[in-house]
């Protein structure tokens, strides 16, 4: 057995053996197959699929090229993953709200992958956070104040971490067989005995249309089972940026000031249906809307505020920061972006603020770049709204002056304005 005749089957559209799959994950975590050679068969398995039993053996052997955590001493963890976005801070909010009501949270996020953000990335923009603690680290944060939000360690699921950054640099992110066995591989290893998936589905997600979204969201419940994970699928809109922010450190003070009562709507509603889901999950209550007003208290009375400095602190990262959000990273440049007439909002193309983002420096195009916490854009205006003529739609913040006029230009561009009043949807596609 070797990489040319794996490759050379996947291309042709054969469908791999375990032991095939095995052996590409084991010599790629290895080193032994290089990343080109990697790249060839991931791009095999993009453009020629996976079935479903070749996308489990992919999920488990990822899943198992490293350690396998067991948290059972804490009781019911339950972990919740985003299949990615444009300014999706759901975690940073969500993650200490649940925490606070004693439900211990155990996750390993990601990077920003393309123009969608990382978890990890809007954590170290906070000066101090540390990403990649140990695993004792880790359990002894979650025993001790009931949370820790990591990077992939090499030690969990490491076939994952390398395939999961090479995905991004060669266009093959946009698969449900990779992103699903990513995405559960992650879950299986870091421990969680329940899982919530929000599934983004739209213009700025991996999944564009509803019924994509809702093929990932079934093969993930899927693989779930068979793992013994019970899993509950959410599929959000992702037609447009979730919140006011894209970028990291503008991002992080979003979801600070979201943990102290000021939070958009679209974000309210994604953050409570998830968590109210997760708090199902955890045996702490069956009525969704009691567990969303369960949420609400625990922000208007401080405790999911006070959470998120724990885990700050617990995790080297300097808590003034966010008691004092002006001493984040600032950006030079601060300029306006213009309507150019009256009307209403009826697209804001997700994809292309993303994209814009991204090469003001606040994504990656490819996996060595590193990201500038200070650059991103500031929305005020969105789907459904009024806008008057010159009045202010977005703030684009650069490092580079010329880098914030052009992006003022592309901006322009994610913008549709007609006459007739458009209705606001709701962010919340489906429940699975």
């Amino acid at each position: 057995m070797n990489i040319q005749e794996i490759i050379a089957k996947k291309r042709d559209k054969q469908e791999l053996s375990k032991e095939e799959i095995t052996y590409f994950v084991t010599n790629y975590t290895n080193g032994t197959i290089s990343d080109y050679q990697a790249a060839a068969l991931t791009m095999a398995i993009y453009i020629n699929g996976m079935t479903e039993e070749e996308t489990t053996n992919l999920t488990l052997e990822m899943a198992h090229s490293g350690d396998i955590l067991d948290l059972s001493e804490f009781g019911i963890v339950v972990d919740k993953h985003s299949t990615g976005g444009i300014g999706d801070k759901v975690t940073l909010i969500l993650a200490p709200i649940i925490a606070s009501l004693g439900i211990p949270v155990a996750k390993m996020s990601g990077r920003g992958l393309g123009y969608t953000g990382g978890t990890i990335d809007k954590l170290e923009a906070i000066p101090g956070y540390q990403t990649n603690i140990t695993i004792q680290e880790f359990r002894k944060n979650v025993g001790t104040i009931g949370i820790s939000l990591m990077g992939q360690t090499l030690n969990l699921a490491p076939a994952d971490k390398k395939l999961y950054a090479l995905r991004g640099t060669i266009a093959a992110t946009e698969s449900i067989p990779l992103i699903s066995s990513s995405i559960m591989s992650k879950k299986i290893a870091a421990g969680a005995n329940k899982i919530v998936l929000d599934v983004t589905c739209g213009s700025g997600a991996f999944m564009k249309e509803l019924s994509q979204a809702t093929q990932l969201a079934e093969t993930m419940k899927k693989i779930g089972k068979l793992a013994q994970k019970e899993t509950v699928c959410i599929i959000t809109s992702m037609e447009e940026p979730l919140g006011e922010t894209v970028g990291n450190s503008l991002e992080v003070i979003e979801a600070v000031q979201a943990l102290q009562g000021k939070m958009t709507e679209d974000v309210q509603e994604v953050v409570f249906t998830l968590g109210a889901y997760m708090m199902k999950l955890a045996g702490k209550g069956d009525n969704i809307e009691e567990n969303k007003q369960e949420m609400l208290t625990q922000i208007q009375n401080g405790k999911a505020f006070e959470k998120l400095k724990e885990l700050i602190q617990a995790q080297g990262g300097d808590i003034s920061y966010i008691e004092n959000l002006e001493l984040l990273p600032k950006a030079k440049y601060v300029i306006p972006l213009l309507g150019a007439k009256c009307g209403y909002v009826k697209k804001l193309n997700a994809k292309g603020v993303g994209e814009v983002s991204m090469h003001l420096g606040a994504g990656r195009m490819k996996k060595e770049d590193s990201i500038d916490p200070a650059v991103g854009i500031v929305l005020k205006k969105k789907i459904g709204d009024k806008i008057e003529e010159n009045e202010v739609l977005a703030y684009i913040y650069a490092n580079r002056e010329e880098d914030g006029k052009k992006a003022v230009k592309q901006l322009a561009n994610c913008y549709e304005i007609v006459e007739e009043r458009i209705e606001k949807k709701s962010g919340i596609l489906r429940i699975i």
